[in-house]
């Protein structure tokens, strides 16, 4: 299977959440970001309405795993807030009532993993998409725990480093056919080749880490980094632009380390990057060297954190976070 009519569906779908995203982002006053919540859970419901909306349509077969569901959005004290969300999906085009959107979201929670399933976050870095900073739609289609396809629309990162944001840049990736990237904005008027550095000069390499510590241990990082003489301060930003970074050239290696023995990822907060990177021809493990395993449920419950690098790097990278611990 060429998988195009998936890559298509998948494409216009997350570019049409990614319009709705950042409608929501404008809206934001930056006195109430770090104190109201509320656009993102609009921006959030919204997105998956959208994706799921659409993948209904065109696959209706397919399970949805996703982060949200409707059951607070439909409790009568978040009537205004499904109300919004409603408002924001009809500047996309999307008429709908609060139970049909409801519905549309539901698909999302899937409960059953047959073989064939796709794994969604509407948005990625709730607190870069609050801070009018980086945040990520992410949708992967996974088959026989393989992920085959992969969209990662990142609205506010720019199509080319050092760039203007405008449109924001969305990577997409088929196994086996390679990594592109285009515009989140309207039509594609550049399906650009993305490819990781090659790079294997540890003072030159620039390390990518989450901004919040708790999703990821920076004291830990730190003394990895040191060891292996990398030089150059880490580059933090939120959500799986960072994969997107990496698999564009402008970092060279994203260390996810756990920050609890217990925690593990869930499976959309990395599903839509991996491919992504590996398709740009990088390499992404979990701390102990293994593949992460996306046949275990709603978490990667066999792996423990992530590392994600341009493939040169890897070995010596997983060495260092052994000799860490």
């Amino acid at each position: 299977m060429t998988f195009d009519h998936e890559l298509s569906v998948a494409i216009a779908a997350v570019k049409r959440a990614a319009q709705v995203c950042q409608a929501v982002q404008r809206s934001i006053p930056s006195a109430m970001a770090k104190q109201d919540k509320s656009p993102v859970t609009i921006a959030d419901f919204a997105s998956q309405a959208v994706i799921c909306q659409a993948l209904g349509e065109a696959f209706p077969d397919d399970p949805v795993i996703g982060e949200e569901d409707s059951a607070e959005l439909r409790l009568p004290e978040n009537k205004a807030f499904l109300e919004r969300v409603q408002t924001e999906l009809g500047h996309v085009g999307l008429n709908a009532s609060p139970d049909e959107i409801c519905r549309w979201i539901d698909r999302g929670g899937a409960s059953s993993f047959g073989p064939r399933f796709w794994t969604l976050d509407p948005i990625d870095g709730t607190k870069g998409f609050l801070r009018g900073e980086q945040y990520a739609v992410s949708l992967a289609l996974i088959i026989d725990g393989k992920i085959t396809v992969a969209i990662l629309g990142c609205p506010n990162l720019p199509l080319e480093a050092g760039g203007p944001a405008d449109g924001g840049s969305l990577f997409t990736a088929v196994r086996g056919r390679g990594a592109f990237v285009q515009t989140c904005a309207g039509e594609a008027a550049l399906n650009a080749p993305v490819r990781v550095t090659s790079t294997s000069n540890w003072a030159d390499v620039r390390l990518c880490e989450s901004v919040e510590s708790g999703h990821s241990a920076h004291d830990r990082s730190a003394v990895i980094s040191s060891s292996l003489g990398i030089q150059r301060e880490p580059v933090r930003l939120d959500s799986q632009a960072k994969y997107a970074v990496v698999a564009r050239g402008e970092g060279d290696l994203y260390l996810r380390l756990p920050t609890r023995a217990d925690y593990r990822e869930k499976i959309w907060d990395h599903a839509g990057g991996v491919l992504v990177v590996e398709e740009a021809g990088g390499r992404v493990s979990d701390i102990d060297g293994k593949q992460l395993d996306f046949t275990q449920g709603r978490e990667l419950s066999a792996n423990r954190g992530v590392v994600v690098t341009n493939g040169k790097l890897h070995d010596d990278v997983l060495k260092a976070i052994r000799e860490s611990a």
